[in-house]
């Protein structure tokens, strides 16, 4: 197994800190331990369960209430109330209403029914499966070790091989009241069994206290890790390599350019996010002989077929030649024939309640020699998605070291993707925010237009990228934003704009990183102020390279990958109203400020036949969080009109029409309107937020 290098799992239980805890608090504790190892489960995979005596609310007469993970949340991340709460009582008399295996999924409409203290937390359908389990406390798992066992077409018998009597074996089932209902009656004729592996699942274990419960499921995939780790010699996995890794800047630099190429092709409904992961599991299995193969019979356990498809897609890229050229090219003809292929499984399995066909894209690319791209509606679920694979990966190996890997039967991992509960679930999904799926690049990232754009995006379900010279306030904006909307959402590069080389980095770093760009705000800048005849050539110079040629170089940027997406975009240039009207003392701003106007007008011109609009935000003085007016700016514009530091931003706000400050997020505001779907029809405008200056208006 690829645990070797970790070994062994940690028992991390602290009797110290669980000694004062409450039944439920002990089972939150455990259940966050539990769930901080992906070999023990990956995010949102597995639960857990306490049945606890509490005073019922109404009689104050002491119950039996059942303590569940509720639908869709996560044992690492959850909290009390991401629990269930059902009266035990209730969940027996279920049985009543069971009409047979043809109808086990209306039973789920009977759990809230049972629910106890009115939670509003909707139970899961696995809740079956942990009330009929005769035992206070239950663990539901998906470890990998374990997983491996399930997966294996012995599993039976490696199952009792590795554990004898101690952990019994149920062939596959589909989550549901009638397999806790196979639970049940197991526990019933194996009184001393402490858990049971599901075929092609995972593994359920139980026990009548909360630490011994967590002791035993850590000591049963210990076992299993031992097992496979005494089995696993030096013998090639998965057949033995058939190609070699790129070097890592090689593989980086193969992502770059696949990665907006496969996105334009899948972001036909929504946008699309990217992950690459080009971990050492992931390379041993891109690059074997065996790998095809074993990735067309697609993932056994339904938690990691939820996340990463029937099966991924295998890119036609050869490592020996390193021909991107070819491999892209032939690209649409691989996408086309896997969604020709999705939909011929629809067909073929399709019942007649069966929800329409979803996206026929694949969720998982298998490059050779580069590594593993995903692609999902939103940055963490791509994560998500390539970690289940991960996941997947491991499994895959260690059932074929022991014996044949199996996946799900066809019509069975069909059932599951289009179940009309996972269904009903979808449906009931809050609808995408404004610019989900989007990624935007922000140059000045870290000053306070930068910051306060970054914010108004992330807030609407973007990704973004900030990118700035300088970097440790580049860490702390993209720190300060990743704590507010997720760390998921934002990254950061450090970039000059003024250097070709940097800036082709940075957005590399983005495509790897998102899988391309949707909207660029060009907002990097300074200032200076001088009469002419003291204005220096290298303060001409310093101007003209980052206002004007900065500009040039990141829309450059900008253009090339919105045209290798072929998504259209949106490009927003941070200018001036200095760029309209003339101000004393600054003609090397001014001057540049005008030239990003005229070049957004031409930029504007040659983007319109591929869906690229591109327009400008003209502010003025804006202070507040502005790096440029930090040091001899502000002392400058503030002798400039004979006045000073304090009274400078009065002073413009008096000037203005409407006598009102021009802040950050009056910016940020505007910026977010030229690149949201509202004004999917303006191009080659210009929005001044300066309060209104009548030497400024556009004629």
């Amino acid at each position: 197994m690829l645990t070797r290098a970790d070994k062994r799992l940690d028992n991390l239980w602290d009797e110290s800190r669980a000694a004062g805890m409450s039944e439920p608090e002990k089972l939150l504790y455990r259940s966050n331990l539990l769930g901080s190892d992906k070999r023990i489960t990956n995010y949102g995979g597995g639960n857990t369960s306490a049945k606890v005596r509490a005073p019922d609310p109404l009689t104050g007469e002491e119950v039996e209430v059942l303590w569940v993970k509720g639908s869709g949340g996560d044992v690492g991340s959850m909290t009390l109330d991401g629990f269930a709460t059902l009266y035990m009582d209730k969940l027996r008399a279920l049985k009543g209403k069971y009409r047979g295996p043809d109808h086990e999924d209306e039973m789920v409409g009977y759990l809230p029914h049972c629910t106890f203290d009115l939670n509003p937390r909707a139970a899961s359908i696995d809740t079956p499966l942990h009330a009929y389990v005769p035992r206070r406390h239950v663990d539901h798992m998906h470890p990998d070790a374990i997983i491996a066992i399930a997966a294996a077409a012995e599993s039976q018998a490696l199952t009792r091989e590795i554990f004898g009597d101690e952990i019994g074996w149920l062939p596959w089932r589909r989550p549901g009241y009638e397999l806790g209902l196979w639970l049940e009656a197991f526990c019933r004729d194996n009184p001393d069994a402490k858990g049971v592996v599901l075929g092609g699942h995972g593994l359920f274990t139980w026990d009548d206290d909360a630490r011994s419960c967590y002791d035993l499921t850590i000591d049963v995939i210990n076992r299993a890790i031992d097992w496979f780790d005494a089995r696993d010699g030096d013998g090639p996995a998965f057949g033995g390599a058939r190609h070699e890794s790129l070097e890592p800047d090689v593989r980086r630099a193969a992502a770059a350019r696949l990665m907006p190429a496969i996105r334009g092709f899948v972001s036909g409904n929504q946008h699309m996010v990217g992950h690459f992961d080009d971990s050492a599991a992931v390379l041993e299995f891109v690059n074997a002989r065996d790998m095809p193969d074993l990735a067309a019979l697609g993932t056994s356990c339904p938690d990691h077929f939820l996340r990463t498809k029937i099966r991924p897609l295998v890119v036609a890229f050869d490592p020996g030649t390193g021909d991107l050229d070819a491999t892209l090219a032939a690209l649409p003809d691989q996408i086309a024939d896997y969604r020709d292929g999705y939909a011929a499984y629809y067909d073929r399995c399709r019942r007649p309640d069966s929800p329409p066909m979803r996206d026929p894209n694949a969720v998982v690319y298998l490059v050779p020699g580069v590594g593993m791209i995903t692609f999902a509606k939103d940055k963490a679920t791509a994560r998500i998605s390539a970690e289940f694979y991960v996941n997947a990966i491991n499994v895959m190996r260690g059932a074929s070291a022991v014996s044949t890997y199996t996946g799900l039967p066809e019509q069975e991992a069909f059932d599951i993707e289009y179940w009309l509960l996972e269904e009903a679930k979808l449906q009931r999904m809050p609808q995408p925010r404004a610019m989900a799926g989007r990624v935007a690049v922000i140059t000045g990232g870290a000053g306070g237009i930068g910051a306060a754009t970054a914010a108004r995006y992330l807030a609407e379900g973007a990704c973004v990228m900030l990118a700035d010279i300088d970097a440790d306030a580049l860490e702390d904006t993209r720190a300060k934003l990743a704590q507010s909307h997720g760390a998921d959402a934002v990254r950061s590069v450090a970039m000059d704009v003024t250097d070709e080389a940097a800036v082709a980095a940075a957005f590399a770093d983005t495509a790897v990183a998102f899988g391309g760009v949707d909207i660029l705000v060009s907002n990097a800048g300074i200032a200076s102020s001088a009469a002419i005849e003291d204005t220096t050539l290298e303060l001409w110079s310093r101007n003209m390279d980052i206002l004007a040629t900065g500009y040039f170089l990141v829309a450059r940027a900008a253009f090339r990958t919105l045209r290798a997406q072929n998504m259209g975009g949106a490009v927003v240039f941070v200018a001036s109203k200095n760029g309209l009207a003339a101000s004393p003392n600054a003609a090397a701003y001014c001057t540049a400020k005008a030239a990003e106007i005229h070049l957004a007008r031409c930029l504007a011109l040659e983007g319109a036949e591929a869906g690229i609009r591109v327009n400008v935000v003209n502010p003025d003085a804006v202070l507040r969080g502005s790096k440029i007016w930090q040091g001899d700016w502000l002392d400058q514009r503030a002798a400039t009109y004979g006045t000073d530091k304090a009274g400078l931003e009065e002073m413009y706000r008096q000037r203005s029409l409407l006598k009102r400050p021009v802040l950050p997020e009056d910016i940020a505001e505007a910026v977010y309107f030229l690149a949201s779907d509202a004004a999917s029809k303006s191009t080659g405008n210009i929005l001044n937020v300066d309060a209104g200056n009548k030497e400024a208006f556009p004629r």
